[in-house]
């Protein structure tokens, strides 16, 4: 009995490799989804991101001081909406050209930014003699929201501030969608869509070919990780997004939607962008089905075209929209 009772025993101490390898698989799938809800959290949530400088001190060295500080002087109407999706409430600041005219722009700022961090975008179309609308996209500044969309839910609110433009000026406007970085993935993302005949023209500076083209380039920038492991991750993380945010992260994409587009667009991007790379830029350029015109600035790093060579930033932006605007 007690050779029985050893040989037992024995048995049920064997190894059995199975069951480790079956350890590791599930220590594998809780790691990746615990990352998957940081990351989501980093990149969904808005808050405070280490990586990007929210400062609003205007320094007199700044090139584009004067712009900055006339757009913190101008007087601004106050315009609110309801969201196209969510029942959000959205705010955005409202500029009349110094003039009547029919020109008219909506100005789409960037990921974490808000309306009055595009002060100096809003400074030069008021010059050009454009009516200026400057939305805080949802979960960003005033406007309501849970969840930042990168353009996606966004396009739909921008078309319809285009409609609320037109309702104000009248059946006659001509409209510019004009974005930076996020602004301008927004604005790619609003051309695929059908948008009212008064929408003229599009220009997007420095904006992403696509959420996940964005997200696997910043997982290996930002935080080193390497290619074998974003797969899952992503994924992982997209599938958090559908459920909290409503679309999957490979449903973003600014080179589909503008392969919907055949209004004329301006594609802007700094030679030295390592946030969004600049090579990404080329991609978009040839998506889009409309008249275009590609610059790439020299020396300027991501969202700092404007300020890197401001006049010809402006000579830029005149020459290709007084084809289109009247």
């Amino acid at each position: 009995m007690g050779l029985i009772n050893l040989k037992t025993k024995s048995k049920k101490r064997s190894w059995h490799p199975w069951r480790w390898l079956t350890g590791i698989v599930v220590v594998l799938i809780i790691a990746i989804f615990a990352a998957s809800c940081y990351f989501f959290s980093v990149a969904m949530v808005p808050g405070h991101k280490d990586f990007i400088n929210n400062s609003t001190k205007i320094a007199k060295s700044d090139p584009l001081y004067n712009q900055k500080m006339w757009f913190k002087h101008v007087k601004k109407q106050q315009w609110t909406m309801e969201s196209a999706t969510d029942n959000y409430r959205l705010v955005a600041d409202y500029i009349p050209a110094a003039k009547p005219t029919t020109k008219n722009v909506v100005i789409a700022h960037g990921f974490m930014g808000n309306k009055e961090k595009m002060g100096e975008y809003a400074a030069l179309f008021h010059q050009m003699g454009y009516n200026v609308l400057m939305p805080d996209a949802r979960a960003h500044g005033q406007s309501q929201g849970k969840y930042i969309g990168y353009g996606w839910p966004e396009r739909y609110d921008i078309r319809k501030w285009t409609n609320k433009l037109i309702r104000h000026n009248g059946n006659n406007s001509q409209i510019v969608i004009f974005g930076v970085s996020m602004g301008g993935a927004t604005t790619m993302m609003t051309s695929g869509i059908k948008l009212p005949s008064q929408v003229k023209a599009l220009v997007e500076d420095c904006g992403y070919t696509s959420l996940n083209d964005e997200l696997n380039y910043e997982a290996g920038n930002l935080y080193g990780i390497p290619k074998f492991l974003r797969v899952p991750l992503i994924s992982t993380m997209s599938l958090i997004n559908r459920t909290q945010n409503g679309f999957f992260i490979r449903d973003a994409s600014s080179i589909d939607m503008l392969h919907h587009n055949h209004r004329p667009t301006l594609f802007i991007h700094g030679a030295n962008d390592n946030f969004v790379p600049t090579k990404m830029v080329y991609r978009n350029y040839q998506a889009t089905k409309g008249k275009k015109e590609l610059w790439v600035v020299p020396g300027a790093g991501h969202a700092k075209s404007y300020a890197t060579h401001p006049v010809q930033y402006q000579r830029h932006l005149a020459e290709f929209l007084n084809q289109y605007i009247k």
